[in-house]
């Protein structure tokens, strides 16, 4: 690989010899086997700290298609901003001296409200990516949902990391999607999670411009972004490139359902008729995540859905939406079934804001993908383990022990 690089970038450096020179000079640091710089000593405190430290390590093109949102990314910072503008009414003279973090969902009691949302490409942020999230999110007694999207399989998430396991769905072809299914289903996923936002690609300014993808492009430009980011590059060296692991074999069929997937040329047919054969032939609990209308709750639930995530996908699909945590409110007067909700999470606090508002959990995405970009397993455990602190710390400043207690009291909008 190093080669490989070298002949590209050696019309930068006048010859091949100069480029090898330019390697070894970059390469010559003492990281481990994931390219993680020995003797560091930064403490990251918060999501943000973690932010700064993923920028530092990916190239360019990778930390871009982590950080960005769909066209001029007014959805992506209007998520930021609707947690922003929420404040806390804080109750006083209540003892909180003995505090609980613990939620139920699905008859079960998580140690937290935390959920790790479906992210698609992890092994391209630190090798083993997917592993490495459910490791943690395991470590965390918290779920997990894996992404059609992944570049470790269901079946190798489910035997290398265990844990409360549950498998995102994309509905690219419909023999294929029954396939995983059937493969979530054998490997003990417990929950199914359908995304139904992204019936075609949403326009990513920044992957455009990058020309990100995957398998990744090897021109002058992104290789001369990798080499300059040694660690990132190192450790991918050391595992190889990510590819969607789901679909690899030689089959054509696989060939082509990754293509549609890479181009989110997923079946734009799918519709409500399908989400109840889906319903009928999956046991277990089934999600619906995407929805941003009270009407489509409503179906949802009257089709037998278990719950559904408010979501518009990170702010990645398209740009001029509410952000989920506004709707939240008004939807859950409306509606008995569980609902989740994601886009926006960078604190504790906005997990005790979305509760208040009628959230059971919160699924995080970008918040724990910095730290598994920044620092692989141990970095998305203590992302966890920062939100953690935080949503403990803020449920005692604003009176309320028990998140069961949350309600809009401690809310001012």
């Amino acid at each position: 690989m190093a080669s490989e690089f070298s002949e590209l970038i050696s019309p930068a450096y006048g010859s091949r010899a100069a480029a090898m020179c330019l390697l070894r000079t970059m390469w010559g640091f003492p990281y481990d086997k994931n390219g993680v710089a020995r003797g560091l000593t930064v403490t990251p405190v918060c999501i943000d700290d973690y932010r700064s430290l993923a920028k530092r390590r990916l190239p360019r093109m990778v930390f871009d298609y982590l950080d960005g949102g769909a066209e001029s990314e007014r959805s992506l910072h209007r998520n930021l901003g609707a947690f922003a503008a929420i404040n806390f009414a804080p109750r006083r003279l209540v003892d909180v001296s003995h505090r609980n973090s613990s939620v139920s969902l699905f008859g079960r009691t998580l140690p937290t409200p935390f959920v790790v949302a479906p992210t698609g490409l992890n092994g391209a942020l630190w090798p083993d990516g997917d592993v490495a999230l459910a490791r943690a999110a395991r470590s965390a007694g918290i779920p997990f949902v894996l992404s059609t999207a992944s570049n470790a399989t269901i079946e190798d998430v489910a035997e290398r990391a265990g844990g409360d396991l549950w498998f995102q769905l994309y509905a690219v072809q419909r023999d294929l999607a029954r396939l995983l299914v059937g493969r979530a289903k054998e490997a003990g996923y417990r929950v199914l999670v359908l995304t139904v936002d992204v019936a075609v690609n949403g326009k990513r300014d920044r992957d455009l411009r990058n020309g990100f993808a995957i398998p990744f492009r090897q021109t002058p430009r992104s290789v001369l972004d990798a080499v300059t980011h040694p660690r990132w590059a190192l450790g991918q060296i050391r595992h190889g490139l990510p590819q969607l692991a789901n679909f690899a074999s030689p089959d054509a069929t696989d060939v082509n359902a990754q293509a549609a997937l890479m181009r989110r040329q997923m079946d734009a047919s799918f519709c409500w008729q399908d989400l109840q054969a889906l319903r009928d032939a999956w046991p277990g609990r089934l999600i619906v995540k995407g929805i941003m209308t009270a009407t489509d709750v409503n179906r949802c639930r009257e089709l037998g859905v278990d719950a559904v995530v408010l979501s518009n996908h990170g702010g990645r699909q398209i740009e001029d939406v509410q952000a989920p945590i506004d709707l939240l409110a008004e939807i859950s007067n409306q509606n008995a079934m569980p609902l989740l909700v994601d886009g926006g999470i960078r604190r504790g606090a906005d997990a005790v804001k979305a509760l208040a508002l009628g959230a059971k959990a919160v699924l995080l995405g970008r918040a724990i993908l910095y730290g598994l970009a920044a620092a692989g397993e141990e970095g998305a455990g203590h992302v966890l383990q920062i939100l953690t602190a935080e949503f403990d710390t803020t449920l005692a400043l604003v009176g309320c022990p028990d998140p069961a207690r949350l309600n809009r009291q401690f809310i001012q909008l």
